[in-house]
């Protein structure tokens, strides 16, 4: 027995030394990399901003405090949109900076994001500076990016993708048949087709119409743009998608929508001859993350008295906290609620990129925009996504700011769940029986099915949520009942769509947001300071976080291409209650 307690007394002051050590371990990593992040990157002069687009574009960055120290180092990097803007602005008054090398082959953003994007390196451009782009297979996605250069290069052996968008749907009705998992669907909306995966193997005709007149809409947006910035007609590019005209780079330099077939190497000799350099003379570029690193302000500019919150919220609509893509009703609630209480807040901006959750979540976030709107202006911003339940956060915001692209409405209900008794009884062999002091103690039922009474009363709760949600969209777009019933039923709107029907009051970015929030405000120009919420994580709370990957993060390196589809069924576990979500995870390419 002394020698069983002699043994244990070792263990434990052996892991109390291993969790000292590796605590001051830890420790001496987070010094040594605060004091690589207190020394600012110098731009030098002469320099050309590298601006590497072929990652998922997100709506803030996270800060990976192990960036460049191994292991450690994160291997695709979000690029955030704010401090992506925040940087091109800079960059268009920096003198040491003449001009971006932009590589857009296949950006992961959605379109409203490119829209930003795309704006911000147009108005870089009035600078007088050059922006060249440069790719071997380019996306429609990454053209409609690089359509904005002043020269644009593909390699010989390259490509440019040009034969219009699509949008495929994925339906599992087959797969749940074949694992014996019958679903039960309660919603309201011919165009509510977020349940179609679930019952159908093909979209319904309500739905085809939908996907097809916004598809349209995002295509000729696309098409308008891309027209204007290569000067070409809008009738030679859908030609040239429809004959697959674009087969070889040659083509796509015959049709001048590029200008240069060429290798890396020629494409930095036109760069040299824009800075002035001789040919062997090495090229100055400073990366993204560097230069956003090189311009971090020391201190905020315009009136600490006068402040405007931005608030963040990207992601599922949940209750609770937000975590990494989701939107956590408690989080949003209480950043309003800050704001709406702090008297150096004189205008909130709420920055939306969702489609949607669950409804009890967006209606008592709803519930806030009502009381800040009382007390100060409230100015709603859609990015990629703003509907269903994004639009429902939205919908009495004082206004509604959206880019063309912007995919929103989805102005409908439903209700999901599934009958599983068929799954574990004939594929696990398990059965379930019930004893009840009432009739309907089991409602609702998973392990069997419904009957007809308790169907039509998870029915009916979906036909007053869908009553509430139109009303309220009446009351805050001022719109009449019949108007809204009209542009309801579930049905998907692009940005521009939406503002000709009245759901969006005007259109354009986040920026365009912040400035109606200021004059709303009465605030000039210089005058106020922009607040983005919630905040980023202290260096702490990411040097602890960083160490395990997400599980999204895990799931897309081990699954690849399949990850997708785990991931929605991942989703399904969130689908509880009263849902409002986009029709279908939309992916436009």
């Amino acid at each position: 027995m002394r020698q069983f307690f002699k043994y244990v007394l070792a263990t434990i002051v052996g892991l109390l030394l291993f969790s000292i050590v590796g605590f001051l371990l830890l420790i001496g990593i987070g010094s040594a990399i605060s004091s690589t992040a207190d020394r600012k990157t110098t731009v030098k002069e002469n320099s050309v901003l590298k601006l590497n687009l072929n990652s998922p574009i997100e709506e803030r960055s996270v800060d990976n405090p192990f960036n460049g120290f191994g292991p450690f180092s994160s291997t695709g990097d979000v690029i955030g949109l704010v401090e992506l803007k925040q940087a091109l602005k800079a960059a268009k008054e920096d003198d040491n900076i003449k001009g971006i090398y932009l590589q857009s082959e296949y950006p992961q953003g959605g379109w409203a994001s490119l829209e930003e994007v795309r704006n911000a390196l147009i108005d870089f451009k009035t600078s007088k500076k050059f922006v060249y782009a440069f790719g071997e297979n380019i996306t429609e996605k990454g053209y409609y990016v690089a359509s904005v250069a002043d020269k644009i290069y593909i390699t010989p052996t390259g490509g440019l993708e040009w034969n219009g968008l699509n949008a495929e749907l994925t339906f599992f009705k087959g797969t749940l048949e074949k694992l014996g998992v019958k679903p039960e669907i309660f919603r309201v909306g011919e165009f509510k087709s977020a349940i179609e995966p679930f019952v159908r193997d093909n979209m319904s005709e309500p739905n085809r119409l939908q996907v097809s007149s916004f598809l349209n809409s995002v295509n000729n947006h696309m098409l308008v743009k891309v027209a204007e910035s290569r000067k070409v007609r809008v009738d030679s590019l859908k030609q040239y998608a429809d004959n697959l005209r674009i087969e070889e780079p040659e083509d796509a330099l015959r049709t001048k929508l590029i200008t240069n077939v060429g290798y890396q190497d020629e494409f930095e000799s036109q760069i040299r001859k824009q800075l002035g350099i001789d040919e062997k003379k090495k090229i100055n570029y400073v990366s993204l993350g560097k230069y956003e690193d090189a311009n971090k302000p020391d201190a905020e500019l315009g009136s600490s008295r006068n402040r405007i919150a931005v608030i963040v919220a990207s992601g599922d609509i949940t209750d609770g906290e937000s975590g990494e893509g989701t939107i956590g009703s408690e989080t949003v609630i209480e950043e309003l609620r800050k704001a709406r209480l702090d008297e150096k807040v004189k205008a909130i901006v709420l920055r939306v990129n969702s489609g949607g959750g669950s409804g009890q979540a967006s209606d008592a976030m709803y519930r806030e925009v009502e009381l800040a709107r009382k007390v100060k202006p409230v100015i709603g911003s859609m990015s990629d996504y703003a509907a269903s339940g994004g639009y429902y956060m939205l919908m009495s915001c004082n206004r509604i700011i959206a880019e063309p692209n912007t995919i929103t409405g989805s102005i409908g209900v439903f209700s999901l769940l599934f009958n599983t008794e068929t799954f574990f009884k004939d594929k696990l062999g398990i059965t379930y029986d019930r004893v009840k002091t009432n009739t309907n103690a089991d409602f609702p039922a998973v392990t069997h099915e419904m009957t007809p009474f308790q169907k039509q009363v998870l029915q009916r709760g979906t036909d007053r949520f869908y009553r509430i949600f139109t009303t309220k969209v009446a009351n805050g777009r001022k719109l009449p009942i019949d108007s809204v019933k009209a542009i309801a039923g579930g049905r998907v709107w692009t940005g521009q769509q939406a503002k000709a029907i009245g759901l969006v009051d005007q259109l354009g970015g986040l920026d365009d947001a912040i400035k109606v929030a200021a004059q709303s405000a009465k605030l000039k120009e210089g005058d106020y300071r922009v607040r983005y919420q919630p905040r980023k994580k202290e260096f702490i709370e990411q040097l602890f976080s960083s160490f395990s990957d997400s599980e999204d993060a895990h799931i897309q390196t081990q699954l690849g291409e399949l990850a997708p589809y785990v991931k929605y069924l991942k989703k399904l576990r969130t689908m509880e209650g009263i849902q409002m979500r986009l029709p279908f995870d939309v992916d436009i390419r």
